[in-house]
């Protein structure tokens, strides 16, 4: 048995608080998600460092 009597007020934010733990759990999920099907795809990964890099340049057909 509780010490305290729980408010109803307590109720309502502790599934309010629920409810905003799971959505960002399942957007945390996504991200990683999408993050490991990106890594995984096998592409070359490579970053934007302000040069021109020939290699992304489209190949013209003459």
């Amino acid at each position: 048995m509780d010490l305290k009597a729980t408010h109803e007020l307590h109720q309502r934010r502790l599934s309010r608080n629920v409810g905003v733990a799971l959505t960002l759990v399942s957007f945390v999920a996504v991200v990683f998600g999408l993050t490991v099907v990106k890594v995984t795809s096998g592409e070359a990964v490579q970053g934007f460092d302000h040069t021109v890099r020939t290699e992304l340049l489209p190949v013209e057909n003459n």
